[in-house]
């Protein structure tokens, strides 16, 4: 297996991101969690997000997490949905996200003459490309990689917070088990414990 094939995938790597400590990590507690999702059903309407930023929302989060062969999309899962309610939740959010939708919106219509969900998929690439990586974004593209990289956690969050991104982890958890009859020979052996 090559070093390319053995790299995470988007999904992956964010899985990893989401598995972690998510109360802390992303101050999102799990009643909070369990609540959205409670409160997605049929026509959501949303009670924080405009309609336009409802759809950037959308455009935004599948294509963090876009639908593939192993599960649905952010979008399937209610992502857009949690993050509305948390906006309603937690006031303290409201103001970096709206913003953030804003600098999106500034952005493509300064460098493309239209907003982020009428964009084509090239033009979203080129900017997202230029805010997702930290390290590498110009000092002037801060606010953007602030908000992106917000955002992308929230996704995660969202996303493997829900039935479907719990099934996508595969997560054997909460699963009773009738009998424990110690860790498996193999996993001692591979931490070397055997």
């Amino acid at each position: 297996m090559t070093q390319r094939e053995r790299a995470l995938s988007r999904r992956e790597a964010l899985a990893l991101l989401a598995v972690g400590p998510i109360a802390s990590a992303f101050a999102c507690n799990g009643v909070d969690a369990a609540r959205a999702q409670r409160a997605i059903g049929g026509d959501y309407q949303p009670t924080f997000f405009t309609a336009d930023e409802y759809e950037t929302v959308r455009a935004l989060v599948d294509i963090l997490i876009p639908r593939d062969e192993r599960s649905g999309s952010a979008t399937d899962a209610g992502t857009p949905e949690f993050m509305d309610f948390l906006m309603t939740d937690q006031p303290e959010r409201q103001l970096p996200m709206r913003g953030g939708l804003a600098w999106i919106d500034a952005e493509c219509l300064a460098r493309f003459d239209h907003g982020f969900v009428d964009c084509e998929p090239s033009e979203r690439e080129a900017l997202l490309d230029e805010i997702a990586y930290p390290d590498r974004a110009a000092p002037e593209l801060s606010h953007g990689v602030e908000f992106f990289s917000g955002f992308r956690n929230l996704t995660a969050t969202g996303f493997f917070s829900s039935k479907m991104g719990v099934e996508d982890l595969q997560y054997l958890g909460n699963e009773v088990v009738p009998e424990w009859t110690g860790c498996p020979g193999e996993a001692l052996e591979k931490l070397g414990l055997a």
